[in-house]
């Protein structure tokens, strides 16, 4: 094992969280201390056949809980991948999920939990982040979820949510329940040593945006606030080291710390950032993370009449010289060192869509919490600027 200054740590916010380096190795305990007997591991076609997740597995089997996969995740999984993934919960008699992977992954797992026990008339649909929807699941039915992330950047191990986009409409939704919090989240950074640069980077990027969009967001939530400052911090020190060299694993360590965080913070909000990327990602299938971070300075400018103060803050604290342009071009560079695409025209979007995606973005439930309300002339303009 590389040598590292990582302590470990058990917290309880928002859920149990064993964090450290080598705690991979307690996943077997914690199934059974949620009382799961037969789980089933949901992860993504790439990692299935990883050592990683040959290790995960045989720690449950020598703990005589088998090596039940499930890998059928797209990088933006629907409802035809939750399909697939019940089918082989409920054919394998499984009595709980360990969401083990990226965003995909744990969002996908997450929906297999909430769906394989509930009645065949309910809809994932009727379940999205709107009102009380939740309240028509039958909470009883809905299996423990074990999070273990393998990236650094969604934060969907200590969210109540999972992202499931509608094939037949190319819409991303947001579907929620109380329950879909996972009981215990292992983060062991030593699991993000092998990602592709290119996901580090897009990865670092979506837990940045998080921060970035709550922290800017106008609700009140004075936590969230701090919690958001802090991991943007974490993310401009430590996302170039781990880019740099992917074995260093006190930056990956502090990465991982990071994405928690942002997941954490935006319960006070997100913004246009991810609401255009929403649309984006569904109709051309691009990488989350790398589209918030494209979208990311333009989107600033966006809202610089109402966050230039909050900014000009955040850059003070971040030791970053030069108020709102600073901070700016603080991301700018950030993105120039991680090779981000310049722009969505880059990333394949064409002009001909963009009526059709401003109607999407506006649909999204992020754009709520922008600090400049979001119209359809403002946003079609957005993505103008974004091309």
């Amino acid at each position: 094992m590389t040598a590292h200054n990582v302590p470990n740590r058990n917290w309880s916010y928002p859920t149990a969280i064993k964090f450290g380096v080598g705690r991979i190795a307690e996943l077997a305990d914690h199934c059974k201390a949620a009382g799961i007997s037969r789980p089933l591991l949901v992860t993504d076609r790439a990692l299935a056949a990883l050592p990683i997740t040959a290790g995960a597995l045989n720690v449950l089997d020598a703990a005589g809980l088998g090596r039940a996969v499930f890998s059928d995740v797209d990088p933006n999984p629907h409802e035809g991948n939750m399909a697939a993934g019940i089918s082989v919960y409920r054919a394998g008699g499984h009595d709980g999920v360990v969401a083990f992977g990226g965003g995909s992954a744990l969002d996908l797992g997450k929906m297999i939990a909430l769906m394989a026990g509930q009645r065949e008339d309910l809809s994932v649909w009727d379940l999205e982040d709107v009102d009380d929807w939740y309240t028509r699941a039958d909470a009883d039915k809905i299996a423990p979820v074990i999070a273990v992330p393998t990236t650094a950047g969604t934060g969907s191990e200590v969210g109540r949510a999972g992202v499931l986009t509608n094939s037949a409409t190319h819409k991303k939704k947001i579907i929620f329940h109380p329950r879909l919090m996972p009981v215990v989240t292992i983060c062991d950074p030593a699991l993000t040593v092998g990602m592709p640069r290119f996901i580090t980077a897009g990865t670092g990027m979506d837990a940045l945006a998080h921060c970035l969009e709550a922290y800017c967001s106008p609700h009140y939530h004075p936590m969230s606030q701090g919690i958001a400052l802090e991991g943007m911090r974490l993310v401009f020190e430590n996302l170039p080291k781990v880019y740099d060299n992917p074995n260093d694993l006190d930056a990956r360590a502090h990465m991982m710390s990071a994405a928690a965080m942002g997941a954490v913070a935006f319960q006070k909000g997100l913004g246009a950032i991810h609401s255009l990327s929403h649309p984006v990602g569904a109709v051309y299938n691009t990488h989350h993370g790398t589209t918030n971070a494209v979208v990311m300075p333009m989107v600033l400018d966006f809202n610089r009449a109402a966050i230039e103060d909050r900014i000009k803050a955040a850059a003070a604290y971040l030791g970053i010289a030069g108020g709102f342009d600073g901070f700016r071009a603080a991301i700018m560079a950030l993105r120039a060192r991680l090779a981000i695409p310049e722009n969505l025209t880059a990333m394949g979007v064409q002009r001909d869509r963009l009526d059709e995606l401003t109607d999407m973005a506006l649909e999204d439930p992020s754009c709520g919490g922008n600090p400049v309300a979001m119209t359809r002339e403002n946003t079609r303009a957005l993505f103008e600027a974004c091309m």
